[in-house]
């Protein structure tokens, strides 16, 4: 069966952003544990690890529970169709 195109193309880039601001939360910890790292600018270091860190996760499982609802949607009308 011929894979359906969607009105939008989904690509993964918000995925692949999300998983560069937890790579980069990783970083900032382990920054923050040997003791390179105390302030970001304003801010303390660890204000930064944990906003980096929640907008990576939000952005991947985002996207993940998109890409979910659009196959139960997707299976759901093949099977009307059959």
């Amino acid at each position: 069966m011929p894979r359906r195109r969607h009105w939008f193309p989904m690509s993964r880039a918000g995925r692949f952003i999300g998983y560069g601001f937890m790579a980069l939360a990783a970083l900032l910890a382990v920054l923050m544990r040997q003791g390179a790292v105390q302030t970001i600018g304003p801010f303390p270091a660890v204000a930064a690890l944990l906003f980096a860190g929640m907008v990576g996760v939000m952005l991947v499982f985002t996207d993940l529970m998109v890409r979910g609802l659009y196959a139960q949607v997707d299976a759901a009308k093949a099977k009307e169709e059959e």
